[in-house]
């Protein structure tokens, strides 16, 4: 047994989850046959990647630290060890659960998520509470950060379940990644192949488990750096459309929208609750996943926030009134 195996027996043991879905070890793609991971392919497969089978399996490419390449099984699912990977929280988020996406309606009567005050869960999100970095910013709420994300989210025309599904894509790849299964160190995986993009991926184990802010038994213990740099035509474009700023500034703005912290934790809260944590370090900004795994072009983005994006990524969604737990 893996140790990530034995720590979600024992310490979650509340998740009654069935074993993943048997698959094949090998990949049927227009006649030819492709061997999935742990076998080692000496190029990426002629399709694309992310790719979606007839009977709805998902598959990523992934680059091997030792040059090699490997197709991956990432399916979401509801079982262990990937957890409640598809689960929204329909229960509180009607509208969400309907459409991917909330309703200012019914996130105006919100008072509990899971059971638990929205007070409590901010100030559990705040740093030094829960975790040192927190899951929030002293000035943040857990509503105005929903709400605020939300207004993001719908500006680009997307969706919380689209933006969670690349996270997961990542996470289940590491999760299926034998080297770091053995050793909860460090993934032999360096990256993923997404939308014609190559994504750098580091995958490492932690110490230890982090607790959700939510009553929902959600524990993380996977450190995951997420980067791809814009590639030079999408630098030009935000060097022309942003040269006001500072030499620091622009390097800020390159930072944030190339660069995420992730883990367990973070797809699942976005699929959940559409809940991209506060501005801290592990905030998974829905501008940043858009743009990293290409579900929207830099133009698109920008047309979305004309002229605000340095603004949009680095400005506190603060709550539009004081709350207990910001005082």
């Amino acid at each position: 047994m893996s140790p990530l195996w034995l720590f979600l027996v024992l310490v979650v043991p509340q998740l009654k989850l069935l074993p993943c879905r048997e698959h094949s070890s090998a990949l049927i793609h227009q006649g030819a046959t492709y061997p999935l991971y742990p076998s080692l392919l000496n190029s990426p497969p002629p399709f694309s990647s992310p790719w979606r089978s007839p009977e709805g399996r998902e598959y990523v490419v992934v680059h091997i630290r030792e040059g090699k390449y490997g197709l991956v099984d990432a399916t979401p699912e509801e079982c262990d060890p990937k957890g409640r990977q598809l689960t929204i929280d329909d229960a509180d988020f009607s509208s969400l659960a309907q459409t991917g996406l909330h309703s200012s309606a019914e996130l105006g009567r919100t008072s509990s998520i899971t059971g638990r005050p929205v007070e409590e869960i901010t100030k559990l999100g705040l740093p030094r509470a829960l975790s040192w970095e927190g899951f929030l910013s002293p000035n943040e709420h857990i509503l105005s950060v929903i709400k605020g994300d939300n207004s993001l989210v719908r500006a680009m025309g997307l969706t919380h379940p689209q933006l969670a599904k690349p996270l997961f894509h990542v996470l289940n790849a590491a999760l299926g990644d034998t080297q770091f299964r053995a050793t909860q160190r460090k993934a032999s995986m360096a990256g993923v192949f997404y939308n014609g993009k190559e994504v750098k991926v580091e995958a490492t184990g932690t110490k230890g488990g982090q607790e959700s802010i939510f009553d929902d038994g959600i524990t993380g213990s996977i450190h995951i750096r997420i980067e791809r740099p814009p590639d030079p035509g999408e630098e030009r474009f935000l060097r022309a459309h942003y040269r006001h700023l500072s030499a620091d500034g622009m390097n800020a703005l390159l930072r944030s929208l190339s660069h995420i912290e992730t883990g367990e934790i973070q797809p699942q809260y976005i699929m959940r609750y559409g809940f991209y944590e506060g501005h801290t370090l592990w905030r998974t900004d829905p501008l940043a996943i858009a743009f990293i795994f290409g579900l929207r072009t830099i133009e698109a983005i920008e047309q979305a926030f004309p002229g605000r994006l340095d603004r949009v990524l680095a400005g506190h969604i603060v709550a539009e009134v004081p709350h207990e737990a910001a005082r």
